[in-house]
């Protein structure tokens, strides 16, 4: 953080001060969870749905917190406020408008936010320190702690931003003020929340509408209402794909192994990348990133280096696991149909290159609202379209119900339907090495936990 006193913080969240010497200089970060407190950082007791924060305080203080924010005086060192959510905006908000050495720069989109920021904070990371937040702290809470974590040697800031509600991403932005905006895509993702993907466009081109006149778009052209965002507005606007009319584009783009190889071309050039991110749907992420990294001024040659050394770093997305034969792909953390679709394909590819049976273990898919039975079996006709071997629905039927498959033209995917985790673990004791699970669903679902299981299994057997 920029250093602050405590008596500066107060002022700023308008706080009393409990047992601190007020002269005292912060530089440490924040943390809302009492267990990951490390010495020097300050504790928030935010309310929570089923704890209080302020429960928490005194094992933060224990574990090495300097201070708490709570709402109560609690006898510790602290600084007391009626509100600590509004008091992390307030205090995020002062602390942005004092920053002028770094550039913010916001990522939205229906999907691929969390990979597009850590490959982004990989590629900016060439050129000096990026601050990127850890997992999808894309909320009223993530963005105030993610801009909170820049130093006086920062010279990037990457803001993931979601939204549930219209206004959402505006209410990130005033707080955040980006001055780069990049929107993916406008997906069916939270279609059940907002009604339509016009309403989903307008909410993400907030962030868009929130930039400066000098900021920069970076758009998207994977749907037909990215592209046009920022359309009128003196705002400088930069596409990315991989179509030829693309400001930034993949050429040449071909997969080895599910892993995508391509030209990265812009205006500044052509250079080699060789992803380490499995899936087809990574060539968009990555040259969302590339696109920023080429407007802040980084080389072609040192985006695409950088693109090419990027590991995944968020958990159970598209991560891979090979033991004793059997490959796992254990994409749980969510699932919309686009991020359905982009898993099966990579599916099916890696089991033609190993030689085994295909199997989609499918949870359901949440937050579609009315297109929910549309959408689920629209992904059961299209795995039976992409050839996959075995269907496994696992506590829904949205997937098969209407589903019809005719053995006289090829279509011999089979179907399973299980109500629960025990059950769809017994069945899968039977697949064989060469075989290929994916394993997705909403994160609602908590297919992770069978993931875990699947693998516990297999290691077992090949000790």
């Amino acid at each position: 953080m920029i250093p602050l006193t405590i008596a500066e913080i107060a002022e700023i969240i308008g706080a009393e001060i409990v047992g601190i010497d007020p002269s005292e200089v912060i530089t440490e970060v924040p943390v809302i969870d009492s267990r990951k407190v490390e010495p020097g950082s300050f504790f928030v007791a935010l309310p929570g749905e089923r704890v209080d924060g302020n429960s928490f305080a005194k094992e933060a203080i224990a574990n090495g917190a300097r201070f708490a924010i709570t709402t109560i005086n609690l006898g510790i060192p602290s600084l007391v406020v009626e509100d600590a959510g509004v008091a992390l905006t307030t205090l995020a908000t002062v602390v942005r408008e004092r920053i002028k050495h770094c550039t913010f720069i916001g990522i939205t989109g229906s999907h691929g936010k969390t990979t597009t920021k850590d490959l982004l904070g990989h590629v900016l990371g060439v050129a000096g320190e990026c601050i990127v937040p850890t997992g999808s702290f894309n909320n009223e809470v993530g963005v105030p702690l993610t801009i909170l974590h820049v130093t006086p040697n920062s010279m990037f800031c990457v803001v993931e931003m979601g939204a549930r509600h219209n206004g959402d991403i505006a209410s990130l932005c005033n707080i955040a003020k980006p001055h780069l905006g990049i929107v993916l895509v406008v997906g069916t993702a939270h279609l059940g929340e907002f009604g339509s993907r016009e309403a989903i466009a307008r909410t993400k081109g907030e962030l868009i509408d929130s930039l400066p006149e000098h900021g920069v778009a970076i758009l998207g052209t994977y749907d037909p209402l990215t592209p046009k965002m920022g359309e009128g507005s003196a705002r400088k606007r930069i596409t990315f794909g991989e179509s030829s009319n693309c400001d930034v584009r993949a050429a040449d783009l071909e997969f080895r192994e599910g892993l995508a190889h391509f030209d990265l071309v812009s205006a500044s050039g052509r250079a080699p990348v060789a992803l380490r991110l499995l899936g087809a749907h990574q060539v968009a992420n990555a040259l969302a990133a590339a696109a920023a990294a080429l407007e802040l001024g980084i080389s072609i040659e040192s985006v695409a280096a950088a693109l090419s050394t990027a590991e995944p770093k968020s958990k159970w997305r598209m991560e891979l696991h090979d033991i004793n034969g059997l490959l796992l792909i254990n994409d749980t953390y969510n699932a919309n149909p686009e991020s359905v679709r982009a898993a099966l394909r990579t599916l099916v590819h890696l089991t033609q290159e190993r030689g085994g049976a295909s199997w989609a273990v499918l949870g359901k898919m949440h937050e579609l609202g009315e297109s929910e039975r549309a959408e689920h079996l629209g992904i059961g006709r299209l795995a039976s379209e992409l050839g996959v071997d075995h269907l496994v629905s696992v506590g829904t039927d949205l997937y098969l119900e209407g589903l019809e498959l005719d053995p006289e033209i090829g279509d011999e995917m089979l179907t399973h339907y299980l109500l629960t985790q025990e059950e769809a673990l017994e069945m899968l004791e039977h697949v064989q090495p060469g075989d290929v699970l994916l394993v997705k669903a909403s994160r609602a679902e908590h297919l992770d936990e069978l993931s875990e299981k699947l693998l516990a299994n297999w290691q077992v057997t090949q000790e």
